[in-house]
């Protein structure tokens, strides 16, 4: 508000013009006939205020807005959701000792007093090596428990792959077949499907090759950017001493020598550190 002029009535000269201070959410000013340290607080919306009145709720909530922007020096702050683990996973924790390594068959016993999924749980192994490119095959003694799906490479399958349908586990191919797999190559490399040599995948009598695959014949191999192997070694109904031997096979495997540490775990469970 600027200078304040006060007229009083029947006179018809004016009153010296007063200065007015202002305060935040109040005006003062002096009266004539008043004595110094008497004044009179004019009460009402500050300027902020009156210009909100005029404005829509939507841009009336705008300028409030702003107006805590300027409070905080511009920066809003978001409440930042911290994830929470369920309780049936914090209830598995409490179980294990994080530092410990396990002896399988404690690992296993743990395993099977987990409170149990709605379905029958796979069983992994993710080994830790000591050095890249490991790889190498296996049959384990009961199964992985899940249909493996193997199929030959031929021309409506390579259509099939373009077109971006893939229906199997493992592909085998003939030397011969190899030039129009290269056409799909980017599709099937990523995800480890590709054929090749040392798989053993590449071959001329590919009925045989397959046999041994759905007899329970895997292929493993580490991650290309980390020395890890994960292994799927059966389902929780398999039980501890099937278990065991499927593990110890995959162990044997991958070769003691070149493992740094393995962990246990099924589909929802935490991991259990075992001793090799």
């Amino acid at each position: 508000m600027g200078k304040i002029r006060v007229k009083t009535i029947g006179e018809g000269a004016e009153e010296p013009k007063k200065k007015v201070k202002k305060e935040k959410g109040s005006e003062k000013t002096h009266l004539p006939g008043m004595g110094g340290g008497e004044r009179v607080v004019m009460v009402g919306p500050t300027e902020e205020e009156l210009a909100k009145i005029d404005l829509p709720p939507e841009e009336a909530k705008e300028g409030e807005e702003k107006e805590k922007s300027k409070q905080t020096g511009g920066k809003s702050k978001k409440a930042s959701k911290k994830k929470e683990r369920s309780k049936k996973y914090t209830a598995k924790i409490v179980k294990l000792d994080k530092n410990k390594q396990y002896s399988l068959k404690e690992a296993l016993g743990i395993l099977s007093k987990f409170e149990k999924a709605g379905f029958d749980e796979t069983v992994e192994l993710h080994i830790n090596t000591l050095e890249g490119s490991v790889s190498g095959n296996m049959t384990l003694p009961h199964g992985t428990g899940k249909k493996t799906r193997v199929v030959e490479a031929t021309d409506e399958l390579i259509a099939e792959i373009e077109k971006g349908k893939i229906s199997f586990d493992i592909l085998v191919a003939k030397p011969e077949m190899m030039p129009k797999l290269a056409h799909v190559a980017k599709v099937l490399g990523p995800r480890g499907l590709m054929p090749n040599p040392k798989a053993g995948t590449i071959t001329d009598k590919p009925e045989e090759i397959i046999k041994k695959f759905e007899g329970g014949q895997i292929n493993f191999r580490s991650e290309t950017k980390a020395p890890i192997v994960h292994l799927m070694v059966g389902k929780i109904s398999l039980g501890p001493d099937k278990l065991s031997e499927n593990i110890n096979t995959a162990i044997k495997a991958v070769n003691k020598s070149k493992i740094r540490n393995v962990t246990l775990k099924s589909t929802m469970s935490p991991g259990i550190k075992i001793v090799v």
